[in-house]
């Protein structure tokens, strides 16, 4: 087969090109070794954020762009990103509040903010934190930043990538590519199958995150000075520490922060930790000495402590920063470097260094700004910035008032079941409900709400084909169903796979 462009990584940045380049026109094919969001992109904070720490390392266009980026991707993404207040206790023996004061100023100021609470100084109390807090901690501040279903926000970019065309594999690895004339000759290979096909593309794109240097040395054969840091961050899982809906943001004596989020609904999340990483990404896990650390950063605030017994869930991942030679892990830059080779009479090569999620859509454009004009063909308007992804195609972006619609509609689905499909599908959640006029219609529940309606949507339309790919990726219902929901939708899935492609959706599409 031949396409314009090749990519290489179903993570944030790969997805997030695929969607723009597709939009523009061009033919494309995505590869992705794994599930979607495997690997770095579903190991985050789950924060759209501006950095406000960044600003410590003079990263001001960092931090302006991604507190444009935040605006923007709150407009087109408003069921999986939300607004979220942040707190950040202050005492004599951290950073001078005038530094802090200032810092946040610039937070407000960088870039123009429509939807979000500016920061203000606060005291605990008032403030219900000070139930929460130490009672040393009295005084503070609050400032206003997102929260985003980082693994959904992969998918979608996917999903609406597809619906323009694009062909998006999993579980699909590049074996080699070539140039041949002015373009790639690749091989790629179904890793279920071991069936190997061959594409001719004009473009290639490397964003592997953590294997950009394995791809461009050992599939491309290709060297160069550009080398990525790899940096593990790990985060836990405890039940509920607190009531609110906000989070903190807390300064440990290493000037290093950690967050504690509220975490759906039950949980709160605690992280990350930066360590500079050499191991293979694909295994990567939370250590002892991190844990601890987490648990000691929450423990110093917090009126109970956490501890390491505490934790129901870790992950990690690695965050395949550029590498600027700084000697913190914590300084590394975060923003991105794309490196463009080829054009004219040779095929054009892009490989993506370092990132985050907050700019991946204005990185997609970038990317798309120097790939272009090296294949030979004219940039284009960008248009990702106003285009909802699927699901955000919420009258006013508001959240609220789709979930009132749905649950009206759908008078038969429990509060907590209606505001999960609303959160995790937006306005496609009418897809998987379909005309269904009671639960029944949507089938067995598999456990926790998990109907065989949902699964049939996300194995039809969103690439999920084993347990994890539901539960913890498109979801994290691993946290909330109960025992036995994994043999059954295990055995869903190994059915669904006998009896062939399926229909996402309710009785409408059953």
């Amino acid at each position: 087969m031949s396409a314009d462009l090749l990519i290489v990584g179903g993570g944030i940045n790969g997805t997030g090109i695929a969607r723009d380049a597709a939009g523009r026109g061009l033919s494309v094919l995505l590869v992705e070794q794994d599930d979607l969001a495997s690997h770095t992109s579903s190991a985050s904070t789950k924060l759209i954020h501006g950095g406000l720490r960044y600003l410590e390392y003079y990263e001001f266009r960092l931090v302006r762009e991604a507190l444009m980026e935040r605006e923007r991707l709150l407009g087109i993404a408003p069921h999986i990103i939300w607004p979220l207040e942040f707190v950040l206790p202050h005492s004599a023996d951290q950073r001078p509040a005038w530094m802090i004061r200032i810092g946040l100023f610039l937070y407000d100021h960088l870039a123009k903010r429509e939807r979000l609470a500016a920061s203000r100084a606060v005291g605990f109390p008032p403030h219900p934190a000070a139930t929460i807090l130490q009672p040393a901690y009295r005084r503070g501040f609050t400032y206003s930043d997102c929260w985003v279903e980082d693994s959904r926000l992969v998918v979608l970019n996917a999903m609406d990538a597809a619906e323009r065309g694009a062909d998006i594999r999993t579980r699909t690895q590049l074996v080699s590519a070539r140039p041949e004339g002015t373009f790639w000759r690749a091989e790629i290979e179904d890793r279920a199958t071991f069936a190997r096909e061959t594409v001719m593309a004009r473009a290639l794109v490397n964003a592997a995150g953590p294997w950009v240097g394995e791809v461009l040395s050992e599939k491309l054969g290709r060297n160069t000075h550009k080398t990525v840091r790899m940096v593990k961050g790990s985060h836990i899982i405890v039940r509920k520490r607190y009531e609110g809906d906000f989070a903190f943001i807390l300064q440990n004596p290493d000037k290093r922060i950690v967050f504690a989020v509220p975490y759906e609904h039950d949980f709160t999340l605690i992280g990350t930790t930066d360590i500079p990483y050499e191991d293979d990404p694909s295994q990567v896990v939370i250590s002892a000495d991190e844990t601890r650390y987490l648990c000691d950063s929450v423990s110093r605030y917090f009126r109970a402590p956490v501890t390491p017994a505490d934790v129901v869930r870790s992950y990690s991942g690695v965050r395949p920063l550029y590498d600027d030679h700084a000697k913190n892990a914590s300084a590394v830059t975060r923003d991105y470097v794309l490196d463009v080779e080829g054009g004219d009479d040779k095929p054009a090569l892009l490989s993506v260094f370092g990132g985050k999620i907050t700019t991946y859509r204005r990185l997609s454009e970038h990317a798309l700004e120097k790939l272009l004009p090296a294949m030979g063909r004219a940039i284009g308007t960008p248009w990702t910035a106003g285009s909802p992804l699927p699901g955000g195609d919420m009258e006013n972006a508001d959240f609220s008032t789709y979930l009132h619609q749905l649950t009206s509609r759908y008078s038969f689905l429990p509060p907590r079941l209606a505001h999960r499909l609303a959160r995790a599908y937006g306005t496609r959640a009418e897809r998987i409900l379909g005309d269904a006029a009671s639960l029944a219609d949507l089938g067995t529940d598999l456990g926790g709400g998990l109907t065989e309606a949902e699964v049939n949507y996300l194995v039809a339309h969103e690439w999920a084909r084993e347990t994890d790919d539901i539960l913890w990726r498109r979801s994290k219902l691993v946290l909330h169903v109960p025992d036995g929901t994994q043999a059954r939708l295990a055995a869903y899935l190994a059915s669904l796979r006998t009896a062939g492609p399926v229909e996402g959706g309710g009785r409408t599409h059953c």
